[in-house]
């Protein structure tokens, strides 16, 4: 029996839109080559053995120790204990008029995505990856479930999350209703909505396989760390950005991720039930300090990573001067072992571990030095990330 190679997490590329019908038969479909997907080998790396191959992986540069007051603030549906699970098809019928298709012109390149409205003023949340490939002169069209079409322009984008906000000229348009990714249970209902290959409207269902599972996306230069909720709904390209549901039709994710078993580098890309979202409480954040002011910020605790480092844990490679970790007494070579408790098995652990947290917050870290196991309290600092 054949050895089952590993899974390697891509990003879903976005699928291209079909020629114009001409009647010519053999016409082939363009792809956005400009969007890159993780490699096996390196995406191994980064799963596996920490950030190697990188060139070093930066936690820190650029800190704003001051709090950005935020003036946006996206309603959270009320959720209790007791809520009851609705039909699918009737979850369908409700979330669809707030689900969108994304289609990316830039040059001669095209393709589609999803998003989702979260205001009624025309703001819609989508993947950076979507987005990015009209950041400079490109051109979106949404399209919205009734048919309707309307050019986008972009608000904001925050790449470390592979997060974008986007804005049409429309009002009254059916907002998404946000739930409360931090309530999700492993093997409750999960719904994804989007349009996969093109095809807008499609629903597929499963449930939440797992959660914070450590995730990477995007390609190199836009690299997106994301500590996931894992599904077996089935996310194909064109997905990224739709929402993923609860079982009351809440939004708990961004479908932004899939995983492919290591193959022919040809192989096509779709899904085996292994896709990966967003929570909705960390797109939340962004999403509203992007619409209030256009840009956003990253939690950071203000250091370079030992990309060389095989061990258990996360090496501290260098110190941001005057960085949170260094305020709170980390020095290099220090070895992080866990963050509030939750374990690091490498650097990419560390990283979304950090980024699961808003700045300002006190988290307590782990770590070793000569032998010596110690733990520290640190407020989180931030970076701006404007896109």
């Amino acid at each position: 029996m054949s050895e089952i190679p590993p899974p390697s997490f891509v990003t879903p590329p976005l699928p291209p839109q079909p020629a114009p019908t001409s009647g010519k038969s053999g016409t082939s479909r363009r792809g956005l080559g400009i969007l890159g997907t993780v490699t096996v080998a390196t995406v191994t790396s980064l799963i596996v053995g920490g950030v190697a191959g990188l060139g070093g992986y930066l936690i820190g540069t650029g800190i704003d120790q001051g709090s950005t007051k935020q003036s946006i603030e996206l309603p959270v549906a009320q959720i209790t204990d007791t809520a009851i699970e609705a039909e699918i098809s009737a979850i369908a019928e409700a979330v669809l008029p707030s689900v969108v298709s994304i289609l990316i012109e830039a040059g001669d390149q095209s393709g589609s995505g999803s998003g989702f409205v979260v205001q009624s003023n025309g703001y819609i949340l989508t993947n950076n990856h979507v987005a990015a490939p009209a950041a400079n002169g490109g051109e979106l069209t949404v399209i919205f479930d009734n048919g309707d079409k309307a050019k986008a322009t972009i608000v904001g984008r925050n790449t470390s999350y592979d997060l974008a906000v986007l804005k049409v000229d429309k009002t009254g348009l059916p907002a998404a209703v946000l739930g409360d990714s931090s309530r999700v249970k492993v093997g409750e209902l999960a719904i994804a909505i989007g349009a996969p290959l093109g095809l807008n409207g499609t629903v597929t269902a499963g449930i939440v396989s797992s959660l914070d599972r450590p995730v990477t996306a995007g390609g190199r230069s836009e690299l997106a760390f994301i500590n996931a909720i894992q599904t077996d709904a089935a996310i194909n390209p064109g997905n990224s950005g739709g929402p993923l549901l609860d079982g009351a039709g809440r939004v708990i994710g961004i479908n932004s991720a899939i995983a492919t078993l290591a193959g022919s580098p040809n192989a096509e890309v779709g899904s085996i039930g292994l896709g990966f979202a967003i929570p909705i409480n960390t797109a939340k954040r962004i999403a509203e300090e992007i619409i209030a002011t256009g840009d956003s910020n990253t939690p950071i605790i203000g250091v370079v990573l030992n990309t060389a480092y095989t061990g258990e844990g996360a090496e501290v490679g260098e110190l941001t001067a005057d960085g949170p970790a260094q305020a709170a007494g980390i020095k290099e070579g220090d070895v992080i072992t866990a963050l509030n408790g939750r374990q690091v098995a490498d650097s990419t652990e560390l990283v979304v571990s950090i980024r699961s947290y808003d700045p300002g917050d006190t988290v307590d870290v782990t770590f070793t030095r000569n032998g010596q196991t110690r733990t520290v309290s640190l407020t989180l600092g931030s970076s701006t990330n404007i896109g």
